[in-house]
């Protein structure tokens, strides 16, 4: 008797289009509230809370709301809308949650690196207070609405009560932005990073990018693949000995936390004494594995990096694989992301080949068989890539086995804003020194094979990691606004005796600018290929070979006047 009589007073004063207008208010209004901490922190380092700002505040505040309503009327129409706005409120709370924990920014970058996911790697960012979350002010909130929101009378009628709806917000919006031009007109341009906090309206407006780009990646997964260095050939070597090389794909690692590089706690005890060369001025890709790992080895470059366009041509390896280099890629990672399609590929994350998982699977297990591999080669040259699981995060504990446990106490939570900065640190160096035995491994398993092989070692990381500076952590920043933490990463060479690039002569050039656009080009050096691509890169080569000449004779000559 109540609830008809409520229905039909209700229906006294509202239409059905302006029921569902006001339900969209209020599911506008609830995900402001619940799911923009990090917006409101981050706007208010921006704009201090003051007599003088908040005015401007409150501006910004409103015009946000009106922003996400509008975006709401205009996603929410016809049958599917309750729906829509269902799957908005758990993105939303979802969203929140990792801003909020980690610092995050949900990007078109960050929604790759979702979809890359795998099973692990879920597992080790599920939580308490995410569950909670997911619950309380996604999946409950949700199921409401999927219940109780008003169907409309017709879709005509629906149309119109939109109109008017979306036409009164906008007209809002404008109001309280008059009065604040220039402001505005400051925040857009200056501080992007407030605006990239935006729940959902930014992650809405990057799954729309995301998804525009993964269409273009399908189009040139179906097309011919483009030829990349179709005029390298190989030069003469000045060793009559076949090549032998070890490249490492680092996870994650921090250029600053390797006490090779200055860091006060000895994370490098193994590689301090192993005669590697640290080079200390080297720049990442981009903030991601999905993004650095096929952008080092694309010829693109970070300026002209496009994922569409690398995977349509050829990478590093396809090259090499294509001039009679015999390419084998393990993984203990999640995967290769798009790089090792056309080469020997094995998985590294299981106990079918992975022998060393206590249960994680330790790096270390990929060295496991690879003798038989290179005897089996014969008379070919051989790269061999290994790419870690290294420091990912946030379960940096689990990163290295208890033995490596020497700096404590450890962070053992996946909510890092739970520990103290001193817990995240001592257990991501605990996993820079594993990263460190791993290396120090990889060059014992080649030293055996200096006698007939010329042979090398080169470790670069993906991506660095920020462990709380600013308010952040992780990674997959926008590059843009990425910190120091995210994209300065650690590269260490170690070359055989009889390498063409000795120690001695590499150690001079350790403070050189380099990036991960430099792979490409110092891999077919390395392998003695010439091509117009590499220029610079070959006649860099040639003037060490020159110095090297140049040292020999004058070693000759002090040894014949004496």
């Amino acid at each position: 008797m109540l609830i008809s009589t409520f229905k039909t007073g209700i229906g006294k004063y509202f239409s059905v289009p302006e029921t569902q207008t006001r339900w969209i208010f209020a599911i506008s209004l609830f995900i402001m509230v619940t799911g923009n901490l990090s917006f409101c922190q981050n706007l208010l380092k921006t704009y201090p809370l003051s007599f003088h700002n908040l005015p401007f505040l409150v501006s910004l505040v409103i015009f946000f709301f009106a922003t996400i309503a509008i975006v709401f009327q205009i996603l929410s129409i016809g049958r599917p809308a309750r729906w829509v706005l269902a799957a908005l409120i758990i993105v939303a709370s979802t969203n929140a949650y990792f801003m909020d924990s980690f610092g995050v920014v949900i990007d078109h970058t960050m929604m790759d690196n979702v979809a890359q996911t795998d099973l692990k790697e879920m597992q080790g960012l599920l939580s308490f207070e995410l569950l909670f979350r997911f619950v309380a002010l996604g999946l409950i909130p949700a199921y409401l609405v999927i219940k109780f929101f008003p169907k409309s009378a017709s879709l005509k009628q629906e149309l119109k009560g939109r109109l008017k709806a979306i036409s009164a917000l906008g007209l809002t919006a404008i109001m309280v932005v008059l009065p604040f031009t220039a402001g505005y007109a400051s925040f857009i341009r200056e501080h992007k990073i407030v605006r990239f906090y935006a729940n959902p309206t930014y992650s809405i407006y990057s799954a729309y990018n995301y998804l525009s780009q993964e269409a273009k990646v399908y189009e040139a997964r179906n097309t011919v693949l483009k030829t990349i260095a179709g005029d390298a050939v190989k030069t003469t070597s000045t060793s009559n000995k076949h090549k032998l090389i070890i490249m490492v794909v680092g996870e994650t690692a921090r250029f600053d936390r390797f006490s090779l590089n200055g860091y006060q706690r000895i994370t490098n005890p193994n590689l301090a004494n192993a005669n590697v060369i640290s080079f200390d001025n080297v720049s990442s890709c981009g903030t991601s594995t999905s993004v650095s790992v096929p952008c080092m080895f694309s010829s693109l470059g970070k300026k002209n990096y496009d994922k569409q366009a690398a995977l349509n041509q050829e990478n590093v390896i396809d090259v090499l694989a294509r001039n009679g280099i015999d390419v084998l890629w393990r993984d203990n990672n999640s995967d290769s992301k798009g790089v090792a399609l056309r080469v020997k590929y094995q998985n590294f994350q299981s106990t079918t080949l992975n022998p060393i998982c206590d249960p994680e699977c330790r790096d270390v297990g990929m060295l496991d068989g690879l003798d038989k591999h290179i005897q089996s080669k014969g008379d070919k040259d051989v790269l061999i890539v290994l790419h870690q699981m290294g420091n990912h995060g946030p379960e940096y504990f689990r990163r290295y086995p208890a033995s490596f446990e020497k700096f404590s106490p450890v962070c053992k939570s996946k909510e890092l804003k739970d520990c103290t900065k001193q817990e995240i640190d001592n257990s991501y160096d605990n996993a820079i020194l594993y990263t460190d035995y791993f290396l120090s491994e990889v060059i014992k398993f080649l030293k055996p094979y200096e006698e007939n092989y010329d042979v090398g070692m080169l470790y670069i990381a993906d991506h660095g990691e920020s462990l709380g500076e600013y308010g952040m952590y992780l990674h997959a920043a926008p590059v843009m606004i990425a910190p120091k933490e995210q994209t300065r990463v650690p590269l260490i060479v170690w070359t055989g005796n009889s390498s063409a690039f000795p120690e001695s002569h590499l150690r001079q050039h350790k403070s050189l600018a380099l990036s991960h656009d430099d792979v490409f080009c110092s891999l077919l050096v390395a392998y003695d290929f010439r091509s117009s691509m590499c220029t610079p890169y070959v006649e860099a080569a040639r003037h060490l070979h020159d110095s090297l000449d140049h040292d020999a004779i004058a070693v000759d000559d002090k040894g014949a006047s004496s």
